[in-house]
């Protein structure tokens, strides 16, 4: 298992987290944060030499070396949850590549599987969402949770004194995985609310196209989800 540090907000151990596709706008936002907040991230890439170009760049802006990077499979094997930040179109591709090393891991999966060009529309793929398609893939050693689609880019990238107003909707069958998937929302600046089973994931991917067509209409760029009626935690 990878070398477990503590929580800079709190006594809480915390895992090694790898994003894989992390070099792209989401996964190289979340990963900052997560950093910043004082967890070991890895940022994971098909390409090693773009993960470390990516990190170097990152690690400048930081002004710190908080940041590695790594190959996707290498990355997954360090890590104890998982990250996964890539387009639909290569959501089973890179789950095969990293299969073996996500056993016994929680992998969070961030895919929305929308259809180029028609990515305001919802799309329900065969296995009725991306997350559920990857637990089906992965198998019982593995547990996936759906989370932070609905979390903009361009706010992830400012984190200097800026408030997040976006509720993360965590989705799993393991209670535990949920909770640690929680403490990640928290840690990038959002509130983490438990939205129940990991077929509940249909509905979450699903907000994504909505969102996207709520953008183009009202001109908006970064639209999210807030949770009304529930007290902060």
């Amino acid at each position: 298992m990878a070398e477990q540090h503590e929580h800079t907000a709190g006594s809480s151990l915390m895992v090694t987290v790898a994003v894989v596709g992390g070099t792209g706008k989401e996964g190289s936002g979340l990963a900052v944060r997560w950093a910043k907040s004082g967890y070991r991230v890895i940022i994971g890439s098909r390409d090693a030499q773009k993960a470390q170009q990516t990190v170097d760049e990152l690690n400048t802006v930081l002004g710190s070396g908080l940041l590695r990077g790594a190959d996707n499979l290498s990355a997954v094997k360090e890590a104890d949850l998982v990250v996964l930040t890539v387009p639909y179109s290569a959501h089973h591709a890179i789950l095969d590549s990293i299969r073996d090393a996500l056993s016994g891991k929680t992998l969070v999966d961030v895919t929305v599987p929308v259809q180029p060009p028609n990515i305001r529309l919802v799309h329900l793929p065969d296995g009725r969402s991306a997350s559920l398609e990857a637990q089906a893939f992965l198998g019982p050693t593995v547990k996936v949770v759906t989370a932070f689609q609905h979390v903009s880019s361009r706010h992830l990238k400012e984190t200097d004194g800026h408030a997040m107003s976006c509720d993360v909707l965590v989705c799993g069958d393991d209670d535990k995985a949920k909770e640690d998937v929680i403490k990640l929302a928290q840690a990038a600046g959002m509130r983490g609310l438990d939205a129940g089973p990991l077929v509940n994931s249909i509905a979450i991917e699903a907000l994504g196209p909505v969102l996207l067509h709520l953008n183009k209409r009202y001109k908006a760029k970064e639209s999210g989800i807030v949770i009304t009626g529930i007290e902060a935690s």
